[in-house]
């Protein structure tokens, strides 16, 4: 479980900032690099993933440049936290995954409707 992950969140989303807030304050020291891409998308072009889409769901790229998204992404932060590991687990057995995968489309997609620096990408439709 060595290596950095770089994480891709909303930073303008309040739920999202402060649960990434929290991830930080208990992360270890190295494990993660962490990109607002609300107010930076910059580090998004180099993977080909648009802003809209690092919006509304979370990404992620583990230490071998594998992508992650969604409630995949959560599992890779969760793996690598103190107490967390047991959720990553968790999350991965195949109906709980199911159940959180579908859950969290449903969820992330309704909050991209809410927020209104997502309008944009909404508008043009």
């Amino acid at each position: 479980m060595s290596g950095t992950a770089t994480i891709y969140y909303d930073g303008k989303c309040g739920l999202c900032s402060r649960e990434i807030r929290y991830y930080q304050t208990i992360a270890p020291q190295g494990r993660f690099v962490w990109h607002d891409i609300a107010h930076d998308p910059a580090p998004l072009a180099a993977f080909d993933i648009s802003q809209e889409a690092a919006l509304r769901r979370l990404h992620a790229h583990d230490a071998q440049g594998r992508l992650h998204v969604g409630v995949d992404a959560f599992a890779l932060i969760w793996r690598h936290l103190p107490r967390w590991r047991l959720a990553a687990f968790l999350i991965r057995l195949p109906v709980v995954y199911q159940i959180a995968s579908f859950a969290y489309r449903r969820f992330a997609d309704y909050r991209f409707t809410q927020l209104p620096h997502c309008a944009i990408y909404r508008d043009n439709a």
